[in-house]
């Protein structure tokens, strides 16, 4: 397997070999990377979804507490591979994890993309 792909979320059955845009999913909700869903992609092909990247500035940014976070453990974030001590947005489908800062990082990154109409939720 290409080592560039290690850790990304595939459909059955995708020759990793020749990747095409609809066998790569999302690393939180499994969706497949089409033409019309926003997508962005993090460390050793790790990749979240719109709709996903939404769910997780709920999470870590509108509805997080301020430091410290004396509760929440390190967690190694799927998209920039480092364990940090900060809000993260975890998926339900499978083990995958978005800090904070990726969630910021993306969602200026989508906001810059001309061909979608990402924005940031208020609440």
């Amino acid at each position: 397997m290409n080592a560039r792909y290690a850790r990304s979320m595939f459909r059955t059955g995708t020759d990793t070999n020749d990747v095409k845009m609809e066998d790569v999913l999302c690393d939180f909700c499994l969706a497949p990377w089409i033409d019309t869903l926003p997508f962005m992609e993090g460390h050793q092909g790790s990749h979240i979804c719109g709709p996903c990247v939404t769910l997780a500035w709920r999470a870590t940014v509108i509805f997080a507490s301020e430091p410290p976070y004396t509760d929440i453990p390190a967690c190694s974030c799927t998209m920039c591979l480092e364990q940090r001590i900060e809000p993260a947005f975890d998926s339900s489908k499978r083990e995958a994890h978005i800090c904070r800062r990726c969630v910021k990082m993306a969602a200026v990154m989508l906001e810059r993309d001309v061909d979608n109409a990402w924005q940031r939720p208020e609440r």
